[in-house]
């Protein structure tokens, strides 16, 4: 069991932010808890809050990005649909759903997030499809409700 932390353990080892920041995070959060607020390091746990909003987007913008990548994949290659496909644009899906609920703040950012993930989403394409970026369009051509709830149903797979 954690002891909490007094001016005295300052001096002893506190751990170093750059060093140690599971230890760093731990004696914050034992400061913090203990009210010695004069002792914390405020501007670096600032830092790492915004870290943690910013760490929350491109987690929306990455499983975004899956499942353009693999809505490109199935538009502009029907021949070579698979099961895997529609699965991972399924999973990716939920993970987009899970972000937002987990973090509604992101809701306002997701034209954002799309806009941004179609980049990366349109240049993955091209490399696994083989073919050339401006067989893609530049700008995603996909709504929000289209990359939610657009149908990607493997036959034998129907709901």
């Amino acid at each position: 069991m954690a002891t909490t932390p007094s001016p005295g353990d300052q001096a002893q080892a506190v751990p170093a932010h750059d060093g140690d920041f599971a230890g760093w995070a731990h004696y914050q959060a034992m400061l913090l808890r203990a009210g010695q607020l004069h002792l914390l390091d405020r501007a670096r746990i600032a830092e790492e809050l915004d870290s943690l909003g910013t760490q929350e987007f491109n987690s929306l913008r990455s499983a975004l990005t899956l499942v353009l990548q693999h809505m490109l994949k199935w538009d502009h290659q029907p021949e070579r649909r698979s099961r895997s496909w529609s699965l991972t644009i399924a999973e990716q899906r939920e993970r987009v759903q899970d972000q937002i609920d987990d973090s509604p703040s992101l809701k306002p950012r997701q034209d954002e997030a799309r806009d941004r993930a179609y980049r990366s989403a349109r240049r993955y394409a091209s490399v696994e499809t083989g073919l050339q970026m401006k067989t893609f369009p530049s700008a995603c051509p996909y709504g929000w409700d289209e990359i939610m709830a657009r149908p990607f149903v493997w036959p034998g797979d129907e709901e």
